[in-house]
């Protein structure tokens, strides 16, 4: 029986599973309550006992840095609140059941890594979100769920196979980014449980709400663990209609590591062929480096001294920013004759970079992603299968 089979019955209840991880941290600040609806006892935090056994940092001061917005308590609790749902099999619209290791499911992705989240915590290495930009007309949200299924059809709207209205999310909505943060919020920390310990998630997003992603995502993910904001081209064509007159020709794929100290991307394999050694240096291939610094004398005054060759005594002066090394290092490059002298006092002396110092045969991998690939090209390629 696959793990997709077995997904099924109540979800478990994520509010009890932080309570205990709470309670095995910090056994001392247990106590035990009364449900009035069940009459059961159980388990609970004293908060006050574990404000003692924290100390009161926030207690008191009214202003902290925080993002918040109205919905947000809600967005938390739906979150953790438990659904009795079943992914069900439909074989016969499968392909290859018996032997396929993907997996295709349809219905609302809420619920969906509700029901993940028992089978699959921990053991997702990557995950890729394509969410609604909020640009007024993709965003659909469900509006209203105490209207009774009669009510809300004889009301304008779409609707979903539960009867329930959905509403689009104009910028006229006076919580037009609220309802965008709540639909986000629940979404995002159900996907980190799922997340492996080296896992990666990577969310597109455009300037709608780019912004108010990467608040979300710091909160959620920490902000030690943002790897990149990549910038891909995704119109291939200036659009002349902006009353800005800037075309936007751009969206983002933020990205976050649960490991950030480790690579996160392979990158490309190193040109080598750019390293030569046209004077038979015994360390080998090597190619020049630029040593023209980026600071003011103002800002990295060490930066700033007259660079001199010591052989010929050439001055060649300092660069309006300065060197990219201080004397102490740039010392040690001159003696390990790491330095390429111009022969005239007006070139630029430039560094020996050796192929062999290299600590990884990869080379960096771009924040800018894409190669003429547009959104127009998805859009064909749908087309083509319609």
């Amino acid at each position: 029986m696959s793990d997709i089979e077995k997904i099924h019955g109540i979800t478990p209840d994520l509010t009890k599973e932080n309570v205990d991880r709470l309670l095995a941290l910090f056994p001392d600040v247990a106590t035990e309550i009364t449900d009035p609806k069940t009459g059961r006892t159980e388990r609970a935090v004293d908060f006050d006992a574990l404000k003692e056994r924290l100390g009161d940092v926030a207690e008191g001061n009214r202003e902290r840095y925080q993002f918040t917005w109205p919905g947000k308590r809600e967005a938390k609790h739906l979150a953790r609140e438990p659904i009795a749902k079943t992914l069900r099999p439909v074989k016969e619209r499968s392909k290859d059941w018996d032997t396929t290791r993907n997996l295709y499911i349809e219905g609302d992705n809420l619920d969906a890594l509700k029901l993940l989240r028992e089978n699959y915590a921990g053991k997702v290495k990557l995950i890729y979100i394509d969410p609604p930009y909020n640009t007024g007309h993709d965003f659909i949200y469900k509006d209203n769920f105490g209207k009774t299924v009669a009510a809300a059809k004889s009301e304008s709207g779409d609707y979903d196979d539960e009867g329930g209205q959905l509403v689009a999310n104009p910028e006229s909505n006076g919580r037009f980014h609220s309802d965008w943060c709540s639909m986000i919020y629940p979404r995002l920390l159900l996907a980190r449980d799922l997340l492996t310990n080296d896992g990666v998630i990577l969310i597109s997003v455009d300037d709608h709400e780019a912004v108010n992603l990467k608040k979300i995502c710091d909160e959620i993910f920490g902000s030690e663990s943002f790897c990149a904001q990549l910038v891909w081209k995704s119109r291939q064509n200036k659009d002349n209609r902006s009353v800005t007159g800037v075309s936007i020709d751009h969206e983002y794929v933020l990205m976050y590591s649960k490991s950030p100290d480790k690579r996160v991307f392979r990158g490309a394999d190193r040109l080598e062929d750019a390293y030569q050694n046209p004077d038979n240096d015994p360390r080998g291939p090597w190619q020049s480096a630029n040593m023209v610094g980026l600071a003011t004398e103002d800002a990295r005054p060490n930066l700033h001294y007259d660079l001199i060759n010591p052989k010929t005594g050439i001055n060649y002066g300092k660069p309006e920013k300065g060197w990219r090394y201080d004397q102490r290092t740039m010392n040690r490059l001159i003696k390990d004759d790491k330095i390429i002298w111009p022969s005239s006092p007006n070139g630029r002396p430039r560094r020996k970079k050796f192929l062999s110092e290299l600590t990884s045969d990869l080379a960096g991998f771009s924040s800018i992603i894409g190669d003429r690939i547009y959104t127009r090209n998805g859009s064909l390629e749908i087309r083509e299968y319609s």
